[in-house]
């Protein structure tokens, strides 16, 4: 009796073998099969804008920078407003339904400015559901599995990033330049994510997410101490330099990697991506959440750096799969360590704002990379992008690492 009484995220006892939550399984799914419909989109998209459309970089990254940006903004709010609803399940269908909805709407576009459009509807999308979903999944989990859920979550992710290239792929091997078709076939992974959603999430007990936060979210940053400031500052100066990876799959397509091709490129990427996500996710209380941030930025950087001088079409190729390490590295361990920093009853919030660092940066950052590419070259536009994000990891070092990182972190601090 008395430990049913226990919030969930209070228990450390259950073993790592234990099923994760159903919840966690649920999202998991629903990030396999929201990628597998956008991931058939994303990697066509560049060619799409720059060669059917006639756009050109940057109006790319202004499309992209943008999209991106309400995106991580409005994770603020909604991840703010779901602490105080106490629920975060009808934000993340609301999120979700209305991608799904949209995508194939880009079988219709005829303009650039159309396709900026409908990017900037698929990214509120997101906005509304990202930041409620990985409350969810901590609301969900106990802390020693909070790594491991994250991995899983993300793996899913990739997984559907993988599949999704792949029936791009073979859609185009039988109906070759049908972009437009292929984009409208995107509604059937889509009606069935509503489905899984709208019938199999569940909220938990409304005690477990009550809060006495201030209504407006742009006032609520009192509540949060200077350690997870800085790792808010240390997010903001390397999204900076993140500028969106169409630009990636434009270098590819510059280095000789073919139209037919890209979706087998970026589907290589997400393999690797959901491999080191599942690997990584459960050794991040282990490693040190903080570690593994810097190790992956660190990563990006030298990335990024071999990107400016490649030449040729493998190294497009390898620097693609290199690539996923910075992701592995990174994605579990940044929301581990936002979890880690803040207090239950205001996760939702937090994830707001680690979200709405990343966004404050977002567009600023592809409209540099797109204008540095387009007037001075790429080794002007990745070189600046590695650098930035050297800087962030220096600033990410002065943030005082949690209990379970004070000895792992001690050769790094």
């Amino acid at each position: 009796m008395t430990n049913s009484a226990q919030p969930i995220d209070t228990s450390s006892e259950k073993s790592p073998r234990d099923p994760l939550a159903r919840n966690v399984k649920l999202l998991g799914f629903a990030s396999l099969l929201n990628d597998i419909s956008s991931e058939m989109i994303f990697p066509l998209l560049p060619h799409f804008v720059m060669t059917v459309l006639g756009g050109s970089r940057t109006s790319l990254g202004m499309i992209e920078g943008a999209a991106d940006s309400l995106s991580s903004l409005l994770k603020l709010a909604s991840g703010h407003w779901s602490d105080r609803s106490r629920s975060r399940r009808l934000f993340i269908l609301v999120g979700y339904t209305l991608t799904a909805l949209t995508r194939p709407g880009l079988a219709a576009m005829t303009a650039a400015w159309q396709v900026a459009a409908a990017r900037l509807v698929d990214r509120f999308g997101k906005g509304v559901r990202s930041a409620p979903r990985d409350a969810l999944i901590a609301d969900s989990t106990a802390p020693s599995e909070r790594g491991r859920a994250y991995g899983f979550n993300r793996a899913m992710d990739h997984l559907g990033a993988t599949i999704g290239p792949l029936l791009a792929t073979a859609f185009l091997w039988f109906w070759p330049g049908e972009l437009r078709w292929l984009f409208a076939l995107t509604m059937i992974p889509g009606l069935c994510l509503i489905a899984l959603i709208g019938f199999g999430l569940k909220d938990p007990p409304k005690e477990k997410l009550e809060t006495k936060e201030p209504s407006n979210p742009l006032l609520a940053m009192k509540p949060f101490d200077g350690r997870f400031r800085l790792f808010l500052v240390s997010l903001v100066i390397f999204t900076l330099g993140n500028s969106s990876d169409a630009f990636l799959l434009v270098r590819a397509g510059e280095l000789g990697v073919t139209t037919a091709w890209l979706p087998i490129l970026w589907g290589s990427l997400h393999i690797v991506k959901g491999l080191g996500n599942w690997w990584v996710g459960p050794l991040v209380e282990k490693i040190g959440s903080r570690r593994l941030i810097v190790v992956g930025w660190s990563v990006y950087s030298t990335v990024y750096l071999l990107f400016a001088f490649a030449n040729q079409v493998w190294h497009a190729w390898t620097l693609f799969l290199l690539y996923g390490l910075f992701y592995a590295c990174t994605e579990s361990a940044e929301k581990v360590l936002v979890v880690d920093l803040v207090g239950q009853e205001r996760r939702g919030l937090a994830f707001g704002w680690f979200h709405a660092a990343i966004g404050i940066a977002t567009l600023p950052a592809s409209i540099l990379f797109g204008t540095l590419y387009d007037k001075f070259g790429g080794i002007a536009a990745f070189g600046t992008s590695a650098g930035l994000a050297l800087m962030a990891s220096l600033v990410l070092l002065a943030v005082r690492p949690n209990p379970i990182e004070q000895t792992s972190d001690a050769s790094i601090s």
